[in-house]
């Protein structure tokens, strides 16, 4: 069975230790479809989290509480007995595993010279499992029409599906929807979209995709530029000064960027400086925003030069031109 056909709850639980794995595999199929987070808490019941509601996990009508033991062997199994080889991403905060499934991580952090080094005594482990539901774009392409080909930024709140949205959008593209394949060029910083696992992409993103896997973002675009020729550059969440700056330079090559950013309404986007920054960037002809009420579902669409005339108009031109004072006009 390959990396694809995989059941999405099942890979997710399989590095969790057996005791509690073995209860996991044993809820019924609706219950984990509906499941987008498996927690594991030292001392606290284990909890299965849907967009709406949080469950407890129970055996013979009782909470199962995570143990020390139980998390000490779940986070062994996640870093494949090997935690020195995950050390970059446990500094980052998570470690991706086979399938593409994100892990967050709690505890306490080493510290040398002021950053993290590592995590020790781990507390919490968030497993949030990441499904490809293909089609899931299908609207949101046929609403954007020939203005995808101006950038789209997608605004939502957290878990409203985002990331899934943007996969498949990558994923159409790259297959050719509505035409010839694109050349997209994924910057995967976080490993969530590509879900790359040991170099090998564990979700489908498309027939002409390159997959920049764990990038920083302004590299990743950079690089993306020099050595892909991108006729659309995906990624997650911009922001930095660097971000921008590559941004810029990837509309000068005629790219187009598709990317995220959190807001919980059209008001809440258009008051964030980040949000007024991207908007005033010109890197996007369109900003859609994400229903709260429905996971996956898009509420609206609006013009970006129409947003730009509600958060004040027009910047000068010496702005635009300098991405370091753009992102300090807001």
């Amino acid at each position: 069975m390959s990396a694809f056909e995989r059941k999405p709850f099942d890979s997710a639980a399989s590095p969790v230790c057996p005791r509690i794995r073995e209860l996991l595999y044993a809820l019924p199929f609706l219950h984990q479809q509906a499941v987008n987070e498996i927690r594991l808490r030292v001392g606290r019941p284990v909890t299965l989290h849907t967009p709406f509601q949080v469950d407890i996990l129970k055996h013979g009508g009782q909470p199962v509480i995570a143990e020390k033991q139980d998390l000490e062997e779940s986070y062994r199994r996640i870093c494949d007995f090997s935690v020195y080889s995950h050390q970059e991403e446990i500094r980052q905060g998570y470690i991706t595993i086979r399938g593409g499934h994100r892990v967050g991580i709690g505890g306490t952090a080493v510290l040398q010279q002021g950053q993290i080094a590592t995590v020790r005594e781990i507390s919490s482990l968030n497993i949030r499992i990441a499904r490809q539901v293909y089609g899931a774009a299908d609207e949101l392409l046929s609403r954007v029409g020939q203005d995808i080909f101006k950038g789209l930024l997608i605004a939502g709140p957290p878990s409203c599906g985002k990331t899934t949205l943007l996969r498949d959008l990558a994923r159409q593209l790259a297959t050719g929807a509505g035409g010839i394949p694109k050349k997209v060029a994924v910057i995967d910083e976080r490993g969530e979209l590509a879900g790359t696992f040991c170099g090998i992409p564990q979700n489908d993103l498309g027939l002409c995709a390159d997959i920049l896997d764990h990038y920083p973002k302004g590299q990743g675009i950079l690089q993306a530029i020099r050595a892909l020729s991108p006729q659309f550059i995906v990624c997650d969440e911009l922001g930095g000064q660097e971000d921008l700056e590559a941004v810029r330079q990837g509309l000068h090559a005629g790219a187009a960027v598709i990317s995220t950013i959190h807001a919980g309404s059209m008001e809440e986007l258009l008051r964030k400086k980040q949000g007024q920054t991207l908007l005033r960037l010109r890197a996007f002809g369109c900003v859609a925003m994400m229903d709260a009420a429905a996971v996956g579902k898009i509420a609206e669409i609006h013009k970006a030069g129409d947003l730009l005339d509600q958060i004040g108009g027009q910047h000068s031109a010496g702005a635009y031109d300098d991405p370091v004072r753009l992102y300090g006009v807001v």
